[in-house]
């Protein structure tokens, strides 16, 4: 095995580093979408890092780079752009929106309109946008990276279940350790700025290295007992008793292929019951569902996903 894979992520976590304190498991499920070429979805308080991570994590991968703000008026062609007609020409010409590009960072996404948010299912499923009836492909990179604040924020849009089934991850980013916040107060201290990040000498992976760890993810090895373990997991949030939805066959694919890129993360072309348990938290927990009666008890779709992970037999 050539190792592209566990060198692409040893590079683009350490040049992360330079800028991001601490948010390993944030930064580790990141590399996992980035190898699957999914898109994901960071949930978070305001002011912890989400869009300056993404941004960083675009500029290292050598991959084109928009900013979508979100805001409650956003219209469609906001982001997929639209077609203006030329004067001159006689002719309409189409001015392609922030959409056409390889890492489109979509912030705040919980506070665009659903007009809007329906907007983006057709590019996020099929790499495509149609404009005015015509079909326009998005680049081979292409992936959405969103962030959004928790729900329960005031004016936010909560995501239909069609357009959370498209993210291939939902990545919680916490508040820092105590260490890792005295840390951020040293950087800046010391003249570190998130705004001139020209000044931090960061080192993009080689151009070929993330198509090649790429290739590499998706000959991993997965014996028969896998497929079966894999598919019970998700089957089993169907008829979960706290559970009004469960997870989707699209879930399954998805909860296999982060497994595997978790597994040449490690430096692995085979993969382990491990793999499967450590990717099912950010694959399933935005496609779940919990009953109202079930939510007032606290039961929160993690919990879910650590019980059905708990009654799963695990293959030898």
């Amino acid at each position: 095995m050539a190792g592209e894979a566990r060198q692409f992520g040893s590079h683009v976590r350490g040049e992360l580093g330079k800028v991001i304190v601490g948010q390993q498991d944030a930064v580790h499920q990141l590399l996992v979408a980035l190898l699957c070429g999914g898109h994901a979805l960071l949930e978070g308080v305001p002011g912890i890092g989400k869009t300056l991570t993404v941004k960083v994590l675009a500029r290292i991968c050598r991959l084109n780079f928009q900013r979508v703000q979100c805001t409650p008026d956003l219209m469609p062609a906001d982001i997929l752009g639209t077609s203006v007609y030329s004067m001159t020409s006689g002719a309409f010409t189409l001015r392609r929106g922030p959409v056409f590009t390889d890492l489109l960072l979509v912030d705040e996404v919980n506070r665009m309109p659903p007009r809007t948010q329906a907007a983006l299912l057709e590019s996020m499923e099929e790499r495509q946008v149609t404009i005015d009836g015509a079909r326009h492909p998005l680049s081979p990179f292409f992936a959405v990276f969103a962030t959004q604040n928790p729900v329960e924020f005031e004016g936010t849009y909560p995501l239909p279940e069609a357009q959370l089934d498209r993210f291939l991850l939902k990545i919680r980013l916490d508040y820092p350790k105590a260490e890792d916040e005295v840390e951020i107060l040293n950087r800046y201290q010391s003249g570190f700025d998130a705004r001139e990040l020209d000044r931090l000498g960061l080192q993009p992976v080689e151009t070929e290295l993330l198509a090649a760890a790429r290739r590499e993810a998706g000959a991993v090895r997965v014996e028969e007992g896998l497929f079966r373990y894999i598919s019970s997991i998700v089957r089993r949030t169907r008829d979960w008793p706290a559970l009004s939805l469960g997870a989707s066959p699209r879930a399954t694919v998805y909860l296999m292929l982060a497994a595997k890129a978790l597994a040449v993360i490690d430096g692995r072309d085979y993969l382990i019951p491990d793999d499967v348990k450590a990717a099912a938290p950010p694959v399933l927990r935005h496609r779940l569902m919990v009953k109202p009666e079930a939510d007032l008890e606290g039961v929160t779709p993690d919990h879910v996903v650590s019980e059905v992970l708990a009654g799963v037999e695990v293959p030898k």
